[in-house]
């Protein structure tokens, strides 16, 4: 009778047999490649193949393929395949700087979410012709077809290589190399670089790239160390590929919202009172108060209480918490105050955490859910301030639920479903899911992490999620799931985390009373869905390019008086939209009708009701729709009634790629 265990094969000694990713089995000559394989399975599939993975790693075609072994080809569609595109273009692009500029020094050169990067030490930052010179020369390079080939040798002949090539940085990642580990050097044509790959077959299948821009990076992120100068690149099999990508940027920038956050007046940040600090104009600060309304409504009905705590404790809280161990950097200074120090709160986690022991707690007191939108700080390096999206200070939608372990299994599905409901909410259904595991350094015991992790998996499979696990990729104090939201232009943006914390409730000998009067640990979950107020703020005006659907808008309707005569109707009008519930504004500027118009569709308010003399006699009014023009004329009572509807029900609108 046959073993039903895929790894049982009945390999000859000139045979091996591998494993498909659909679970079908491929027999090859022994000593067979991944390149082998894929033209085995076909030319199609040969041509566009990258790399392989093996037994779940990694690796170059030229790999030989063991028995047994779980083998998939990878191509620019899979996510393996484009870092390994994406690597081996910062090779070439490397080879080209060193080439064109002697005596330049390399640090690092990975990919990213799309693209490259390489780090250079040179003495003069590379201007836009520079970029221009170095794409020439990778072209040359690119019609070389040159071979990618790794070769490894031992520490001492790779630190003598390196001494001997004058290259520092990279004496230093070799020399912070775990003891033992493989040091591999990766060639084509004339450039070496100590890499652990893998690679591309060969230069040639870079069909189509851009070099993006330059800008300082200080070298291990450190600002005590060297300024390095780097330079992004993207690059594609297809130049169809990148023409989709230009475009892409060009969209982006239209969305930016930096950009819009101007021309609709929504917020500001002012050097004069410090950068990463937001200011939100009144039309910013009524989306946030829609937003806020919606999050606290929301929280209630989910059975959550909630809470404020003061921006500022002693720093003996924050090293009761551990803040100040790990997170020093990322915290303000100190302030004194009658003798004692103080900081700014990073997080809120320590003030919930004093309130929860503020009083003898009981199982039947659990869950304890509490939410606040509290305001946090931390110190982020000038160079990462980015808009609304990386600031100094900004307000955490955050919530931590305190429950017994027999409690943990249904809070987690309840936050998931809570989490997936308020995003859908404001547009949001394609994610990007993820499960961070046990470290090395975590600490509990591993049968409390067992038990969290197969709480979160568990929910996210009851779902119907899709996610990867990120092998120890979790914190020390926990594991947890991180959710990204795409946009309309299928851009992932970090917003929700479900966070166990098996250290806090330690740190601060949290307890409950059980059934049999026992005193014992409860377990502690962070959780946020938006991330912070400001980023999320931010992640809305990109996703709907600044055109909010109604229930969002800061104005939602426009009053539009043809001429001055129909001011007293065009302001009752207004009136009787607030009155309903709507945020109203009526035009008085001493314009022709074609620019009150167009002033409500640059900053593309939702709605405009147009009235001249015959509305006015007849309390109608004539409807237009940013983006779709005249909706013709209706009743002022029908009107507000239909944008209350579907104010009320937080109508998304129809869904556009792009801004009209």
């Amino acid at each position: 009778m046959m073993s039903n265990d895929r790894k049982v094969t009945t390999k000859t000694a000139d045979r091996v047999a591998v494993i498909l990713p659909d679970g079908s089995r491929r027999e090859l000559a022994a000593g067979s490649t991944g390149a082998d394989l894929a033209a085995a399975i076909g030319m199609r599939l040969a041509k566009a193949a990258l790399a392989v993975r093996v037994d779940g790693r990694v690796c170059d075609l030229a790999t030989r393929l063991p028995d047994g072994a779980e083998v998939a080809i990878l191509t620019f569609d899979d996510a393996g395949g484009k870092e390994v595109f994406w690597h081996s273009s910062a090779h070439v692009m490397a080879q080209a700087v060193q080439e064109l500029y002697p005596g330049t020094k390399l640090a690092i050169g990975p990919p990213i979410e799309e693209g490259f990067y390489y780090d250079f030490d040179r003495p003069v930052p590379f201007a836009p012709e520079d970029l221009e010179a170095i794409e020439k020369r990778m072209a040359e390079i690119v019609a070389g077809d040159h071979s990618f080939s790794g070769c490894e040798i031992s520490y001492d002949e790779a630190k003598k290589k390196l001494t001997a090539q004058k290259e520092p940085y990279k004496l230093e990642i070799l020399a912070d190399l775990p003891p033992g580990e493989p040091i591999t050097f990766y060639s084509h044509d004339s450039f070496t670089d100590l890499c652990r790959g893998p690679h591309i077959p060969s230069t040639g299948r870079i069909k189509a790239y851009k070099l993006l821009t330059s800008a300082g990076a200080y070298w291990r992120g450190d600002s005590d160390r060297p300024m390095l100068q780097r330079i992004y690149g993207v690059s594609y099999p297809d130049r169809k590929l990148l023409a989709e990508y230009v475009a892409r940027v060009e969209e982006a920038k239209k969305r930016d919202h930096r950009k819009l956050g101007k021309e609709l007046d929504l917020y500001s940040i002012h050097e004069e009172a410090g950068p990463g600090l937001v200011f939100w104009h009144p039309k910013g600060a009524r989306v946030r108060t829609v937003i806020e309304d919606y999050w606290r409504q929301r929280h209630f009905s989910g059975g959550y209480e909630l809470v404020y705590s003061p921006h500022i404790a002693k720093t003996g809280l924050w090293d009761t918490s551990g803040h100040r161990d790990f997170y020093r950097e990322s915290m303000f200074g100190e302030i004194e105050v009658d003798k004692g120090n103080y900081q700014l709160k990073p997080m809120n986690c320590p003030f919930h955490i004093l309130m929860y022991g503020s009083q003898t707690r009981s199982y039947r007191d659990l869950p304890v859910r509490w939410a606040e939108l509290g305001t946090v700080y931390r110190y982020e390096l000038p160079g990462v301030l980015h808009g609304l999206l990386r600031v100094r200070g900004f307000t955490q939608d955050d919530a931590h639920i305190f429950c017994t372990p027999e409690q943990l299994e249904d809070e987690v599905l309840g936050v998931l479903r809570f989490t997936l409901s308020v995003l859908k909410d404001f547009g949001f259904t394609d994610y990007v899911v993820s499960l961070s595991t046990r470290p090395d350094t975590g600490i509990g015991s591993v049968q409390d992490w067992t038990n969290a992790e197969a709480a979160l998996e568990r929910a996210l499979k009851s779902e119907h999620l899709s996610y990867r696990v990120d092998p120890g990729g979790g914190a020390f104090y926990g594991p947890k799931i991180d959710i990204s939201v795409k946009d309309v232009m299928g851009r992932a943006w970090q917003c929700s985390t479900i966070q166990f914390d098996f250290n806090e409730p330690e740190r601060f000998a949290l307890e409950f009373v059980d059934r049999d009067g026992q005193k014992r640990r409860p377990y502690m979950v962070h959780r946020a869905l938006l991330g912070s107020l400001e980023r999320f703020f931010g992640i809305l005006i990109e996703h709907f390019a600044g055109a909010f659907p109604v229930w969002l808008a800061p104005v939602q309707v426009a009053v539009i008086p043809i001429t001055d005569l129909q001011l007293d109707y065009a302001e009752r009008a207004a009136q009787r939209a607030r009155d309903a519930g709507l945020r109203a504004w009526v035009n008085e500027q001493n314009e022709k009708l074609g620019a009150k118009i167009r002033l409500a569709e640059t900053q593309k308010v939702p709605a405009m009701f147009v009235v001249g003399a015959r509305e006015a006699e007849n309390e109608t009014v004539a409807v237009r729709r940013h983006g779709r023009g005249d909706q013709g004329t209706q009743s002022l009572d029908e009107a507000i009634a239909a944008l209350v509807s579907e104010d009320r029900r937080r109508d998304l609108g129809p869904a556009k790629a792009k801004e009209q």
